[in-house]
């Protein structure tokens, strides 16, 4: 208790660092660093509020308790506490789910490759109905979808589709999509009626954003090597090797 009520204090005290740094106009002229920064407040936000809520509703119990002692109301007070008892431990049961460490690539976008797998051109239509299947959905939760590369099949569908799902949390929504998809169905190429299964690949990747790398030649350790052993014309002539 004592040590998850340190870690809130601390995400609190950083939740007032950030947002003392988005009302900085200096820092309104790095749009980069700007939306970094608006992200992180973003991310911690919820668990902040729950945590503010959680000491508003400690006090009031220990308010209630203190006027137990009074017997002109202390009726008053076990009816309060009644009522926030079940309130604190919802707000603890929250916020420990809250502390759970997050995968950091769960807000990023959400690169689909869906590929038409077994079961021929049945499986190209599977992989096509995949793809519109992700994209009402996601389309339906407010992200938006952004076609890459599209292999279309004679038969209709997909052979291959590449798109991006953008919007917060696409890739963790999305993430545990990856794997082999099957269907058992009369597909539209099948003139007997009879059942077929195909499958279909999607692989789900996170859109993760580009690195700066500062790489300072002082640290670099450049080697030149020769040839020691009878060789060519070149031999101990020429470096072979850097």
């Amino acid at each position: 208790m004592d040590k998850m009520m340190m870690r809130l204090e601390g995400m609190e005290e950083r939740y007032n660092e950030l947002n003392s740094l988005l009302m900085d106009t200096e820092l309104m002229s790095d749009p980069k660093r700007y939306a970094k920064i608006g992200k992180e407040h973003a991310k911690i936000q919820p668990t902040v509020e729950a945590f503010q809520e959680l000491k508003s509703v400690l006090q009031q119990l220990e308010e209630a308790n203190m006027l137990l002692e009074d017997p002109e109301m202390m009726e008053m007070a076990k009816m309060e506490l009644e009522e926030l008892e079940p309130r604190r431990q919802e707000l603890m049961d929250r916020l420990e789910v809250l502390l759970i460490p997050k995968d950091p690539n769960d807000d990023c976008d959400a690169i689909f490759e869906i590929r038409g797998a077994a079961g021929g051109d049945e499986g190209n239509i599977f992989a096509g109905d995949l793809y519109r299947m992700y994209t009402r959905y996601a389309e339906g939760q407010g992200f938006k979808v952004e076609l890459v590369e599209a292999v279309e099949s004679e038969a209709g569908g997909f052979s291959q589709i590449c798109f991006i799902i953008k919007g917060d949390g696409a890739h963790g929504r999305f993430k545990f999509e990856s794997g082999a998809h099957r269907v058992q169905r009369v597909p539209k190429t099948e003139s007997q009626g009879r059942i077929h299964t195909s499958t279909a690949t999607v692989l789900v990747l996170p859109d993760v954003e580009d690195a700066e790398i500062e790489i300072n030649m002082n640290d670099l350790v450049i080697e030149t090597h020769r040839a020691s052993g009878a060789g060519g014309q070149h031999i101990n002539k020429t470096d072979s090797a850097v």
